[in-house]
């Protein structure tokens, strides 16, 4: 079996790209990054969702981005809005994606693996510049031209499987490939137990999502 490096964050997302990755015959390797995140919740889904999945390997990594702050995902201070917003939100950290597919290309080149898989979408998501297929595209480009083993002549490919889906037919493919979405945590803001605030922009087009499949939402909410 081929071996990828699925990076896992613990949300639905990834969760998702983790089962389309083992479906496809690869062998997984999943990598979650500690990187100063307001919550440790989803870190504890990563591991659920690893197990549950099969993953040969899952590893935290750490990294501290709250030491650079600029996000409300990172910094206390900045208060995570609850209201839709007109561009960049400021729950965008910054390089954040760039960081974490740098980690997963180290490992799957010490793997000797040259398949990384990322849960980025471009549909229903909430403008990130670092989840539009440009970025993936460069990000592969860079692959090949930073790595030794690219310079020779190994070729490293990106895979988006989600990026062009809406947010239902990512909980279709989901259902379908048997991931339980009852262990994810998708919150800007959850609470230690993993449950969802249903007020953020990311539990908003979460929700959205399920009723769009027409699937019954799992998700566990702190009461209002």
């Amino acid at each position: 079996m081929p071996s990828a490096v699925v990076l896992l964050s613990g949300g639905l997302d990834s969760a998702t790209t983790l089962a389309i990755a083992r479906s496809q015959g690869f062998e997984c390797y999943a990598l979650s990054v500690h990187y100063g995140q307001r919550h440790s919740a989803e870190l504890d889904a990563a591991k659920r969702v690893a197990a549950e999945l099969g993953a040969r390997d899952h590893r935290v990594m750490q990294v501290d981005l709250a030491g650079i702050g600029g996000s409300a995902l990172t910094d206390a201070s900045i208060a995570v809005p609850e209201q839709g917003t007109t561009g960049i939100p400021v729950t965008y950290v910054p390089a954040r994606n760039t960081m974490m597919l740098s980690l997963a290309l180290a490992w799957a080149e010490v793997l000797g693996g040259r398949d990384i898989f990322i849960g980025v979408n471009a549909v229903d998501y909430s403008g990130y510049p670092d989840c539009r297929p440009e970025f993936i595209a460069a990000f592969e480009e860079l692959a090949r031209r930073a790595t030794k083993a690219g310079v020779e002549g190994a070729s490293f490919r990106i895979h988006a499987p989600l990026i062009q889906l809406s947010k239902a037919e990512i909980v279709r493919e989901g259902t379908r490939l048997g991931v339980d979405f009852a262990a994810t945590v998708s919150c800007y803001q959850a609470d230690a137990d993993g449950r969802a605030c249903g007020r953020c922009d990311s539990c908003r087009i979460r929700r959205d999502g399920f009723a769009a499949a027409g699937v019954a939402d799992p998700t566990r909410y702190r009461p209002l």
